[in-house]
């Protein structure tokens, strides 16, 4: 699972480094944001070993598949900078979900970070989809 969670995360970032390549104006705003997924990549990926003759650093501590977040994988970046936004939203929250669902099977330590992750991409996709600097 936590294996899983890694994957897909580093995938988001994939797409986060696509978007700000294809259109470089967004690159100060999505900046934060892509910073804060590769934290999440990092903190995912560190395990607490454990006793045995195979440790491993991205061993899965429940052996279960990952949630599949269709919308975080390697897709093409829209042309048009807030269809580019859009659908990086569209992928935060997709992955947020996939990961809300898979509380339910996650281990105590797991469960709290992919619950404390998927907040996070609710909130990116919420950044990614307001209107900065507009007034109210």
């Amino acid at each position: 699972m936590r294996e899983g969670a890694v994957r897909d995360s580093g995938r988001l970032l994939e797409r986060y480094d696509a978007t700000a390549a294809v259109h470089p104006d967004l690159a100060e705003r999505l900046t934060p944001l892509r910073e804060a997924v590769a934290a999440h990549v990092r903190a995912l990926a560190l395990t607490t070993p454990k006793p045995g003759p195979t440790p491993s650093r991205t061993a899965s501590p429940s052996g279960s598949p990952s949630p599949s977040a269709p919308a975080a994988g390697r897709a093409e970046v829209p042309a048009k900078p807030t269809e580019a936004l859009s659908a990086l939203a569209d992928a935060e929250r997709s992955l947020s979900e996939a990961r809300t669902i898979a509380l339910a099977g996650a281990p105590g330590e797991l469960a709290r970070l992919l619950a404390s992750v998927a907040a996070c991409g609710a909130v990116h996709a919420y950044l990614l989809t307001s209107n900065p600097g507009a007034s109210s």
